[in-house]
C-alpha cells in the first residue's frame, strides 16, 4: 500500500515560505541596526517603548508575542547598555516595569529613517503590502 506524502513535501508548506521571508526581511534590518548597537529584537522591543513607555514587561511579552524567559535576557542586556531602567512594581512585587532612559529615547531619532529604508527592500506595492498585512494579523489573531 502506497502512502501519499504530498503534505510533507516543502513546496507545500505556507509555514516555510513565512519563515523563510521573516528571515529576509529581519536580516535586512542588520547594516541600519548594527551601527547603533542594536539587535532586531532589541529594535522591535524600543518600538514598543517609542509608543508606550514605562510599561510592565508582561505587556511587551504580549505585543511582541515573546516569552518572559526570552525578553529578560534581553532587557538585562539593554540596561546594561544603560537604554532603559527595569523596576519591580511597589503594588505587586512579581510585575516589573521598563522604562526608557534619555539616551534610550534618543535613539528613536537614528531609527526613525529605518522603516523607509527597509521599505525599498521589499518587492511589493503598496496594496499588496496592505494585503499581506492584514492576512499576517489575521493569522496571529486566530493562532492560539
Amino acid at each position: 500500500m502506497s502512502e501519499n506524502y504530498d503534505c510533507l513535501r516543502l513546496e507545500n508548506q505556507l509555514c516555510f515560505p513565512l519563515y523563510a521571508a521573516a528571515r529576509k526581511i529581519t536580516s535586512a534590518y542588520t547594516p541600519y541596526l548594527k551601527p547603533l548597537g542594536i539587535t532586531y529584537t532589541q529594535y522591535i522591543v524600543f518600538m514598543v517603548l517609542w509608543e508606550k513607555d514605562d510599561i510592565p514587561v508582561g505587556e511587551i511579552c504580549q505585543k511582541l508575542c515573546l516569552d518572559s524567559g526570552t525578553l529578560t535576557p534581553l532587557l538585562k542586556k539593554m540596561e546594561e547598555k544603560g537604554w532603559i531602567t527595569r523596576t519591580r512594581s511597589v503594588k505587586d512585587e512579581r510585575s516589573v516595569f521598563v522604562r526608557l532612559t534619555e539616551k534610550g529615547s534618543e535613539l528613536k531619532k537614528e531609527c526613525g529613517k529605518i522603516p523607509a529604508k527597509i521599505g525599498q527592500c521589499v518587492p511589493l506595492g503598496e496594496k499588496d503590502a496592505a494585503e499581506l498585512y492584514r492576512i499576517l494579523y489575521q493569522i496571529l489573531g486566530g493562532m492560539k
